[in-house]
């Protein structure tokens, strides 16, 4: 069952999140914490045997559940607790969920959406370059998937307006 995140439990999905995410995709730990202050930001966890075995990074808009970070713990992996928490994830929100992915460009990608795609998301060919995450990290060209469905451009754009201004930060739109 997912459960908010304690604060004081924060560097250990951080390790997790350190461990599954190039840096150019995870903000420096004290810029991830800081996030804590937006009451827009989230963390939710699952538990196993007492220790974190996976973990959501989720923005909830009233319009949308962004989610910015999903991992589970790399030993834990391929035994379907990501599915699991997917299911759990979608039965607790009443809103689109959308998420952002790597182009299918190699085989990682390939797998990690159609992880995604197997669980009820859809990739949208819309093009998106993710602002830099952090000051000095680089823009990176991904994609949107939605949950539920397919999305028109005109609802795209205003998803893509929201992470940009709401979650980088970013003004040069």
């Amino acid at each position: 069952m997912l459960e908010l995140l304690d604060k004081k439990d924060f560097d250990e999905v951080y390790a997790i999140m350190e461990a599954s995410f190039p840096e150019t995709e995870i903000r420096p730990r004290e810029e991830q914490y800081a996030l804590f202050d937006d009451r827009a930001y989230r963390i939710l966890v699952r538990r196993e045997e007492g220790n974190t075995a996976g973990f959501f990074a989720v923005w909830d808009f009233p319009e949308v559940l962004y989610i910015e970070h999903f991992a589970v713990d790399g030993r834990l992996r391929g035994g379907g607790i990501g599915a699991a928490m997917i299911g759990e994830l979608k039965a607790l929100s009443d809103k689109p969920i959308c998420l952002e992915v790597e182009p299918p460009e190699n085989e990682t990608a390939k797998r990690r959406i159609g992880f995604y795609e197997r669980n009820g998301f859809f990739l949208n060919p819309y093009p998106y370059i993710q602002p830099p995450i952090s000051a000095g990290r680089d823009a990176i060209p991904l994609l949107i998937m939605t949950g539920g469905g397919f999305i028109d451009e005109a609802k795209f754009e205003k998803i893509k307006q929201l992470l940009y201004t709401r979650v980088y930060k970013y003004t040069g739109v």
